[in-house]
C-alpha cells in the first residue's frame, strides 16, 4: 500500500491516493505539501525533514463548513448563563496522485 505523510500549515496528514482530507480553509494559497515520508511496498523514505523528489498533488474540491460545537457556562445561584458557539471553517482536499 502506497501512502504518503504530508504537512499543510503546520498540521500532518496521511493520504493514500484518491483519498479525500478536510483541512484547515486554505483560501487561495497554493497548495503545495511538504512530504515528510513516503511508503511504497516495501520501502520507507523518511525525510530529513523533507523527502527530496517526491510530490504529491492535491485537487481542492470545496470549502465546508464543520460541525457546530456549543459551549455553555453556568453558576449557580447566580442567574449567570452564557451560551458560545463555533463552527470551523474547512476545505475538502483530494489527493490526485503520489509520484
Amino acid at each position: 500500500m502506497k501512502y504518503a505523510v504530508i504537512r499543510i500549515r503546520g498540521a500532518q496528514y496521511k493520504v493514500t491516493e484518491k483519498e479525500e482530507i478536510l483541512v484547515d480553509k486554505l483560501g487561495d494559497t497554493k497548495l503545495e505539501p511538504e512530504v515528510l515520508l513516503v511508503r511504497d511496498e516495501e520501502k520507507v523514505k523518511v525525510g530529513e525533514p523533507l523527502v527530496k523528489g517526491v510530490k504529491v498533488t492535491l485537487k481542492k474540491l470545496a470549502d465546508e463548513k464543520g460541525e457546530k460545537i456549543h459551549v455553555f457556562k453556568y453558576k449557580a445561584k447566580s442567574r449567570y448563563r452564557k451560551h458560545i458557539g463555533s463552527r470551523a471553517q474547512l476545505t475538502r482536499l483530494q489527493v490526485v496522485s503520489i509520484k
